[in-house]
């Protein structure tokens, strides 16, 4: 699957907090365990000499990143690199130290990561880079201590597609509403404040009656939705641009007698919405393919490493199938644009 490239740059913050890639917390290990290694991720070594990309995400076991990482594996075999997975059972602030500096000192070329906290991190991935590897983040980023960050979509594109699925699944008039994590969540704050401009500029038969917050809990998210539905009997789609929410509404909307009448969009992962796009309370949803995402951090790293580019704006780098790519400003490599979600394609992909 290929994502439409953009040249917008979204800050980290405004990603990191989606459900698709939320974990739980939990204290870190006194010592780090011995290294889990990915099963056929291996090739074989680059001409001119062994490389070896560690390849670390927030945490293991987790199926978004098991998705990112077979991207990054396919990567590295067309290119002849090397990979080993490792990472902590759990996420956790500090949790991934011991294995920055466990790959530092094996002298790997370069670490894909996918940041747990930016601040804990930020003194062992400077020894690193001082070390003379490579850090790409990807997912999750470490501003200010990192060569590069591979960032899955921007504000601008993530509420565009939620305002183009809305007006689809409308007709582009009607009432519409949104469902949202908290109200002080300040991404999803962000996105919304662009669907309200969008919406404004573009459709202007479209009629937002409500932003309803479901405080990203799967109950209050599902009662918010009844709510909204009782409040507004002529209500066409409810926007949930969040994981837990989108699911909460769709399972309402399910064995309700909104169903067929009432859409539900947003942000989701194929997993959490399968049997709702399959029985028809969903026709379309967006987030990205991961899958993507870990292949385009692992060309990156290489052409990082090969000194293709040193990560300044403007430099250019091929990606293989997914093409070329440009740096943007900030040391940001943008994937695309939001990948959307159907009954045509969402067999193919499992996190």
């Amino acid at each position: 699957m290929k994502f439409t490239k953009t040249a917008a740059v979204l800050s980290a913050a405004a990603l990191v907090v989606l459900g698709a890639c939320t974990t739980p917390t939990s204290t870190t290990p006194s010592s780090a365990p011995a290294p889990s290694t990915s099963d056929g991720g291996s090739s074989a070594p680059a001409a001119g000499g062994d490389l070896k990309f560690t390849i670390l995400p927030k945490n293991l076991g987790n199926p978004y990143f098991e998705t990112s990482t077979k991207g990054a594996e396919a990567a590295a075999a067309e290119l002849g690199v090397t990979t080993e997975l490792v990472g902590p059972a759990e996420a956790a602030a500090d949790a991934q130290v011991q294995y920055i500096e466990t790959a530092t000192q094996q002298k790997v070329a370069a670490i894909e990561l996918s940041a747990n906290d930016q601040t804990a991190l930020c003194d062992s991935v400077k020894a690193a880079q001082a070390a003379g590897v490579k850090v790409v983040t990807f997912d999750s980023d470490a501003p200010g201590c990192r060569d590069l960050f591979i960032n899955q979509a921007t504000a601008e594109g993530i509420a565009k597609v939620l305002v183009e699925m809305a007006a689809d699944q409308s007709g582009d008039a009607g009432e519409i509403a949104i469902l949202s994590a908290t109200a002080n969540a300040t991404n999803q704050n962000a996105w919304i404040e662009l669907m309200k401009t969008e919406l404004t500029a573009s459709h202007p038969n479209i009629k937002l009656v409500e932003v309803a917050y479901g405080d990203d809990q799967d109950q209050k998210s599902f009662d918010e939705t009844q709510a909204l539905l009782q409040k507004y009997p002529d209500l066409k789609v409810i926007v949930a641009p969040t994981t837990v929410g989108i699911a909460a509404a769709a399972r309402y909307i399910s064995t309700s007698e909104a169903k067929g009448k009432v859409w539900v969009t947003g942000l989701g992962t194929p997993n959490d919405m399968r049997s709702y796009v399959e029985d028809g309370t969903v026709k379309e949803f967006a987030l990205w393919n991961p899958e993507d995402l870990g292949y385009l951090t692992t060309y990156a790293a290489k052409a990082l490493v090969d000194g293709t580019i040193t990560g300044a704006e403007g430099d250019k780098f091929e990606a293989g199938k997914l093409g070329e790519y440009t740096v943007g400003a900030d040391n940001t490599v943008l994937l695309g644009d939001p990948y959307k979600f159907n009954a045509d394609n969402i067999g193919n992909f499992n996190f």
